[in-house]
């Protein structure tokens, strides 16, 4: 029914028809009426490039580092909630995958798959993002576990104090699992194989909740317990408890102002990812690659940047690190392909964009990720 995949669009269209409509569009929406949320992926277009000739593009390199990471190309997986929905064990197989192709995977604290389960079955530190939750001791207990799961890096959200409302959830009515509802019952029953998949698996809920929170062991109080956690009063003082009882290389997540970056740069964070959370949280913000070079010449190297959203292509992999992203991060890419093929869709989501930074940073006139720089922009129409 579907050619191979040669664009993540490709993806997007196999997994629109293989996952449940409310797994898909948890995925693949935004907040209110979703203008970040496209705003992230039109600005990237609104970038022109320098095609450059007759220079030798023999022994191109893409290998890089992120926060003193060997990385095989300027990209990681993105935290992403509810990844385990899009396929059954799914961030085990996008672990697993990133692992192969030489990138970080950063596991969600809304995962499926727990932080143990990840561990299990991975050899290279994986990274974990974590939510400030008013339970301070689960939050501790959180950060605890990933240290004794050596994770390479803690990845602290800031932009989720309270959560952007998404209209395609609430009407979806949204739930890990799925509610035995008509509505439910109907999707689940028109995606057969997504639903053979997640039969043979006992990971269907927030693992890394469920009976390590305090009143999470009923499945029916679970969601009204992390709406009711998620810390409104989270400020810049909570980053130095955080930093001290990690211990490790930490990236803040969640940075769309220049301000905000001179002051996370203060804090002796590794780096900081300008984002707007995939265009989720404020309808209404600027996309993330607008707001990017603001931020680098404001921060002047004090902290190492990195980004995402919006990204879908390895071009713009490229776009970003020209503007001064050390890296990048995708998160629906890499979801179509694993609720298109599973852990071979998101080995194609990295193979495309891959194929894509490398052809394109070539055409550019450049052999090496290194050497990328703004010279290689022609116009930015934003």
């Amino acid at each position: 029914m579907f050619s191979e995949p040669l664009t993540i669009a490709d993806l997007k269209k196999r997994a629109k028809w293989r996952v449940p409509k409310m797994f898909y569009d948890y995925a693949d929406s935004g907040a209110w009426t979703e203008s970040t949320y496209r705003a992230n992926e039109t600005d990237f277009a609104r970038i022109n490039l320098r095609q450059r000739v007759l220079v030798d593009m023999t022994d191109r390199s893409l290998e890089t580092t992120m926060i003193g990471r060997k990385v095989s190309m300027p990209v990681a997986l993105a935290p992403t909630g509810l990844c385990g929905m899009q396929h059954a064990d799914g961030e085990i197989l996008a672990a697993q995958a990133a692992e192969e192709a030489g990138v970080p995977f950063t596991l969600s604290t809304m995962s499926v798959c727990s932080i143990e389960d990840v561990a299990e079955h991975t050899k290279e530190p994986f990274w974990f993002q974590l939510y400030v939750m008013k339970d301070r001791g689960f939050v501790g207990d959180l950060i605890d576990r990933a240290k004794a799961a050596n994770c390479g890096a803690l990845v602290l959200t800031l932009d989720l104090q309270i959560l952007g409302q998404r209209h395609k959830d609430l009407v979806n009515g949204l739930s890990t699992p799925p509610k035995f509802t008509p509505k439910h019952v109907w999707q689940v029953g028109t995606r057969p194989f997504w639903a053979l998949e997640m039969l043979q698996t006992k990971r269907r809920t927030f693992r890394n909740i469920v009976g390590h929170a305090p009143a999470s062991s009923d499945l029916s109080s679970l969601a009204v317990w992390t709406a009711e956690q998620f810390d409104p009063k989270l400020s810049w003082a909570d980053v130095d408890w955080i930093k001290e009882r990690w211990g490790g290389p930490l990236i803040l997540k969640g940075v769309l102002d220049a301000e905000d970056a001179k002051m996370a740069a203060k804090t002796g964070a590794d780096a900081i990812i300008v984002s707007n959370h995939g265009g989720r949280q404020l309808d209404g913000a600027r996309s993330s690659i607008s707001v990017l070079p603001e931020i680098v010449d404001a921060v002047q190297g004090d902290i190492e940047i990195h980004m995402d959203g919006g990204i879908r292509s390895g071009q713009d992999v490229l776009k970003a690190r020209a503007l001064g992203a050390k890296g990048t991060y995708i998160g629906r890419p890499y979801l179509y392909g694993l609720g298109a093929m599973g852990k071979k869709g998101v080995t194609r989501a990295l193979d495309i964009i891959r194929k894509e930074l490398d052809v394109t940073m070539a055409l550019c006139g450049k052999r090496d990720i290194e050497e990328i720089d703004r010279e290689i922009i022609a116009k930015v129409g934003f």
